[in-house]
């Protein structure tokens, strides 16, 4: 769900990296804190198509980050209205989209390096209690890396097993796993010769 960089000439791109992360954090909690009905579940998604067209990634951009969210939807929307009732499935499941879609423009729009540069001085304070600044960034940086290469290898097992005409199942996940297990050992071994860890 969570996509790289996407170079621009966008408000959203020319605001700093720290402003766009406070942002975020301020806007997950107003989403959280909104009064919450269906009409403020519709203004909170049409909030964030805003913000994908103010940062210049269009309607399909949007669209694209949705279709990415379909089974934390399917997921959310079906337990939540089996416990809970329709109308409070349809908001809670839409709060939680618009904060994945708000995380997703933060980093459509943001350089890597940038953030991790925020990350590194907020959490400088937190030394003191043992916190590691930089060990704490590049950790979030190598997630954000490995997101895409994750994702990747499930395309190319779904591939494989249409491929074979192989129906989707509990298999393709264990072949996933073995296959992100691999690539976690290959980047340790990477990390090691490179004196990293």
């Amino acid at each position: 769900m969570i996509p790289l960089y996407r170079p621009g000439r966008s408000p959203l791109h020319r605001l700093p990296a720290g402003a766009k992360l406070l942002g975020l954090a301020l806007l997950a909690v107003a989403v959280s804190l909104f009064p919450h009905t269906p009409l403020s579940a519709a203004v909170t998604l049409a909030a964030t198509l805003g913000l994908f067209l103010l940062a210049g990634l269009g309607v399909g951009g949007w669209l694209r980050q949705l279709w990415a969210t379909k089974w934390i939807i399917v997921l959310l929307a079906v337990t939540q209205a089996v416990f809970l009732g329709p109308e409070t499935a349809l908001t809670g499941t839409a709060r939680v989209v618009a904060v994945l879609l708000l995380a997703a423009v933060v980093t459509m729009t943001t350089p890597t390096g940038d953030m991790i540069e925020v990350l590194q001085r907020a959490l400088k304070p937190l030394r003191p209690l043992g916190v590691d600044p930089w060990r704490a960034a590049f950790t979030l940086s190598l997630t954000i890396a490995v997101i895409p290469v994750v994702a990747s290898l499930a395309s190319q097992v779904r591939e494989a097993q249409r491929a074979r005409g192989v129906r989707l199942g509990p298999r393709a996940i264990v072949t996933l796993l073995v296959l992100a297990l691999r690539h976690a050992d290959d980047m340790g071994d990477a990390l090691t010769a490179r004196g990293v860890i």
